[in-house]
């Protein structure tokens, strides 16, 4: 299930952006409406969302206002009733710019083109660094670590934080073979080198040397999925 931010000065615009992703309610969710670029700008800390629908001018503070003041974005498919700010939308990088009033034909394209977009990124995470984006293989990474409303990636004895929760995460890595131990971290159950007992808990030793901690009440699911991946 992805998630869905709708940003649009105009309610009717909002309205029909929903009702044409009614159809699609089986892998997206829109989990908040913003009138503005402020409300834009606050739901996408603090909601994090997979896609944001766009509209290019609202008071004060317009789309690409909007995405130069972040450091990152998710998926931006701009809504705008002109075609004069195509070039500036494919030069800010949006996966789509959509003229109002939007056709279900147009609509559904779009759909399927962000479809594809998002599941090849849930095989892959993108890493905010000083020296510019990275973008790590889910394959790389040993796990990942809760970190307040943020995550930390664990690539070997390295760690590179996320802006995204570990549950948001996991809805993506879980089909790639990550596993919780407990409610602070997932890990890839293809990096787990064995499981000890320390000191009356169960300790998933990884290849990299890292031991993680395994919940009482998770050990006996996560001690089930190495073996399984064992085999």
């Amino acid at each position: 299930m992805w998630t869905v931010l709708i940003a649009d000065d105009e309610p009717a615009a909002r309205l029909g952006v929903r009702q044409m992703l009614a159809p699609y309610a089986a892998d997206f969710t829109v989990v908040g409406e913003c009138r503005d670029g402020r409300e834009a700008l606050r739901a996408l800390d603090e909601l994090a969302p997979h896609v944001i629908f766009l509209d290019v001018q609202m008071p004060e503070i317009d789309g690409f206002e909007v995405i130069r003041r972040r450091a990152s974005m998710p998926e931006v498919i701009f809504l705008t009733a002109h075609d004069a700010f195509a070039i500036r939308a494919f030069e800010a990088e949006a996966l789509d710019y959509l003229l109002k009033p939007v056709s279900e034909e147009r609509f559904a394209a779009t759909i399927e083109r962000l479809t594809r977009r998002l599941r090849k990124a849930d095989a892959s995470i993108a890493v905010a660094t000083p020296r510019g984006v990275r973008v790590f293989s889910l394959a790389e990474i040993d796990w990942i670590e809760a970190a307040d409303n943020y995550a930390r990636l664990w690539v070997g004895e390295r760690s590179y934080l996320v802006r995204r929760s570990l549950s948001e995460l996991e809805s993506g890595v879980a089909a790639h073979g990550f596993a919780r131990t407990h409610r602070q971290a997932l890990v890839r159950l293809a990096t787990v080198r064995a499981l000890e007992e320390h000191d009356g808990e169960l300790v998933a030793v990884l290849e990299s040397g890292a031991t993680i901690r395994v919940s009482r009440r998770r050990r006996a699911a996560f001690a089930a999925a190495v073996r399984a991946i064992a085999r």
